[in-house]
């Protein structure tokens, strides 16, 4: 058995296990930053932290709190709160307890919270604030089994709790929380320890709600046994380490920012953590992380801005930025086939040259923009862009697309280090089981696989088989290698009148390696007889060209209708086709007067499209692409 295998087969069998090892291990370790409540809003953030032994302090006082609430094992807790060192310290503080996390977004609705309240029959709700404790007293009648709500930040809980009968025991602070805790614990010194040692390896650890782009989001299963696998096999990878600093801003209540923090227990690095999107460019100079893990969308828009600030910057700096990019492009894919021939990353003397003199003039202010320490960089959570994989791997920032679901705990594939394939999302974990069904779906066994979706059996059957395999809904090729690519969702084929299958995700990411402009496109076409695109413009973007184009001052909305912007689009949209099959081609397309987003349901809270939802949305502006044509 190879040291991996044993690795693996000889996890724990919690993640409350796993903590209190790394606890004894490295007790005086830095385990996490986080920023500190700024002075002023928009001022820079001061950023404190914790060692591990500081961070069991407080994950064992909320922890032994809950006990104190009556919370029993697997009992649900549901924390409601964005990104940050309290969502940690909670959830680890649940499932000390024995308890289960459920997760909620910060963005969901009162009343999609309630559903999810209800449906999960959480006891007790870890609240960010006021506004999200209003979520459940506006639902409190609906929510019997509901006892407790912990609230995080407590400025302004009375205002929302006055005449609510919400001033009894039912709204505590974290601080109130902490501070029973503590007294439970010198009452009963054994009792958090023996809350975990009594833990087994099917007991639920968490329940995470599918955001779904339809109908009322599935609870997902997730054992401790999950979380354990993950992060033994992450470790086993080889691509993070005790010396990496992580700096971690994605949704905590999506499984992909959830997995991350497995990984980092059992390795002990430091974790910087700050949900906030719009701090991020200040952060990531401060933090300078080693890695980081992020959505497509993050690197879009640092590519598209980086090529709008190059374009403002006049036209002899714009192209050559433009050089710089088609030289990343080619370096990256040149050193990458060369590697996988001959094992070294190497390339041509000429090419290499216009690389050196390209990473001083442009490449080495973009890693400095990331903190200029970053190894790497994991993507996943939707398709990254080749185009835009290639250019930041010529870069020096290097994308190692990975792949998974909630339904798998986030982490099924990863591109393994140097050995990275970009357009490819690597390889299966250890332990990891694929295989490919006959008309391309993926389907997935082993260990990081789900128990089910919580209370629907037949949805559960539907998926999941009884030998282990689960199948993801998504079509892909596996190389003789063992590599993943990923082509489409399987719902998400389009047939066309004329019976050809169409792959949509195929060719709006294609777009986006083309148009520097573009934020979102939505290709649609099913049951007609071409293909047609709804597309968003990026505002930065949009306005900088705006503004050298004869229409600045002009807002974004007069702007998208200008007929100068249509015509420049046009000729992204003709390049585009140039490289595409006929029966692929986009004939038509709008442009949306607003970009896709979280608060109009266009996308997930992971930022993936919601199809249904936008098609719905502009169904207007696709009857106009086809209207009084022959649907044949």
């Amino acid at each position: 058995m190879s040291d991996t295998q044993t690795m693996i087969e000889n996890r724990p069998p919690s993640v409350a296990t796993l903590f209190t090892e790394r606890v004894d291990a490295t007790p005086d370790a830095e385990a996490y930053r986080y920023p500190l409540p700024s002075a002023t809003a928009d001022g820079p953030s001061e950023w404190a932290s914790l060692s591990w032994r500081e961070t069991a302090d407080r994950v064992y006082a909320i922890a032994a709190g809950l006990v104190a609430l009556g919370v029993r094992p697997e009992d649900r807790v549901a924390v409601l709160s964005t990104t940050r060192i309290e969502w940690i310290l909670a959830d680890l503080g649940v499932m000390c307890a024995g308890g289960a996390t459920t997760t909620v977004y910060p963005s969901t609705n009162a009343e999609e919270t309630a559903y999810i309240l209800a449906d999960s029959g959480s006891r007790v709700l870890v609240a960010e604030d006021a506004s999200q404790l209003a979520k459940a007293l506006a639902h409190r009648a609906d929510l019997p089994e509901l006892q407790h709500v912990v609230v995080v930040d407590a400025e302004g809980i009375d205002a929302v709790t006055e005449g609510d009968g919400a001033a009894d025991d039912f709204v505590l602070t974290l601080d109130d929380l902490e501070e029973r805790g503590r007294a439970h614990l010198e009452a009963q010194p054994s009792a958090v320890k023996d809350r975990i040692d009594a833990i087994t390896a099917t007991q639920l650890a968490t329940l995470i709600y599918t955001s779904g782009t339809t109908g009322r989001p599935k609870g997902v299963r997730l054992p401790h046994d999950n979380w354990s696998y993950m992060a033994k096999a992450i470790a086993a990878t080889g691509l993070i380490s005790r010396d990496d600093v992580q700096y971690l801003w994605l949704p905590l209540a999506h499984v992909f920012g959830k997995v991350l923090t497995s990984g980092q227990i059992e390795v002990g690095h430091v974790t910087a953590v700050d949900g906030r999107i719009d701090k991020i460019v200040e952060n990531l100079p401060v933090v300078q992380p080693t890695y980081m893990a992020a959505v497509p969308r993050i690197f879009e828009k640092v590519y598209n801005g980086v090529s709008a600030k190059a374009r403002a910057g006049g036209p002899a700096k714009y192209k050559i930025f433009q050089w710089a990019a088609g030289v990343a492009r080619e370096y990256a894919k040149v050193t990458q086939d060369n590697f996988r021939r001959t094992g070294t990353a190497s390339a041509p003397f000429g090419l290499s040259a216009q690389h050196k003199l390209a990473d001083a003039l442009v490449y080495g202010k973009l890693r400095e923009a990331f903190g200029g320490r970053l190894r790497a960089a994991v993507s996943g959570s939707a398709a990254l862009s080749p185009e835009i994989g290639y250019f930041f791997a010529g870069a020096g920032v290097h994308v190692l697309e990975g792949y998974g679901l909630t339904e798998s705990s986030a982490a099924s594939f990863v591109n393994p280090g140097e050995a990275y394939r970009t357009g490819t999302v690597g390889k299966p974990l250890p332990g990891t089981e694929v295989r490919i069904a006959e008309d391309g779906e993926i389907l997935l066994r082993g260990p990081g696989i789900m128990d089910g979706y919580h209370g629907l059996p037949e949805k559960t059957a539907e998926v999941l088989e009884e030998d282990g395999w689960f199948h993801t809904g998504d079509i892909g090729e596996l190389s003789n290698d063992g590599y993943l690519t990923i082509t489409d969702r399987k719902k998400d084929l389009i047939k066309t009148s004329g019976g050809k299958y169409i792959a949509p995700t195929e060719v709006e990411i294609q777009f986006k390696a083309t148009c520097p402009l573009v934020s979102n496109v939505v290709v649609v076409g099913a049951g007609r007889n071409y293909c047609s695109a709804l597309i968003a413009l990026d505002e930065a973007a949009l306005l900088g060209w705006a503004a050298e184009n004869g229409l600045e001052g002009k807002a974004y909305a007069e702007v998208v209708a200008d007929p100068a912007t249509t015509k420049l689009i046009q000729g992204y949209v003709d390049q585009l086709n140039e490289g595409l099959q006929r029966w692929q081609t986009v004939k038509k397309f709008r442009i949306l007067p607003r970009d896709l987003d979280v608060e109009h349901g266009d996308l997930t809270p992971s930022l993936k499209l919601k199809r249904p939802a936008v098609e719905r949305e502009f169904q207007g502006l696709i009857d106009e692409m086809y209207a009084g044509q022959n649907e044949q």
